[in-house]
């Protein structure tokens, strides 16, 4: 699993977790020809993400909004050089050495491409 995809999960992986506590435990099922519906969830598309980052304990206390080592910070993820570096050659932003400017580029892409995958990302925070 690379770098982007464990931020994504960072934000959107409450989603799965959610489900599962609110599905009662299931009991055997008898073979039928019936046609059972299912209970949906919400969709990916209504995932709130700065509502969701908002929520996590430390965000009042880090930059997430513009700053990538902030938002990587915030959700569990390493943060160093290395790491942003890993997370810039997934995301195409190469060559990667770290500066300022960069780091700003980084975390844009990163908001675009969570709002890609369907994550509400304010205007502010994307291109």
């Amino acid at each position: 699993m690379g770098i982007f995809s464990s931020i994504k999960d960072a934000i959107f992986g409450d989603d799965e977790k959610d489900v599962s506590e609110k599905e009662p435990p299931k009991a055997p099922i008898e073979p039928t020809t019936k046609k059972v519906k299912r209970p949906e969830r919400e969709a990916i598309s209504q995932v709130d993400v700065a509502k969701r980052l908002d929520a996590k304990p430390g965000s009042d206390k880090l930059n997430w909004r513009t700053s990538i080592v902030d938002l990587m910070k915030l959700v569990g993820i390493d943060s160093s050089y290395e790491a942003r570096q890993q997370l810039a050659d997934e995301l195409g932003l190469v060559p990667y050495s770290g500066t300022a400017e960069q780091n700003m580029a980084l975390h844009r892409a990163v908001m675009n491409k969570i709002a890609l995958a369907g994550g509400q990302v304010p205007p502010d925070l994307r291109d």
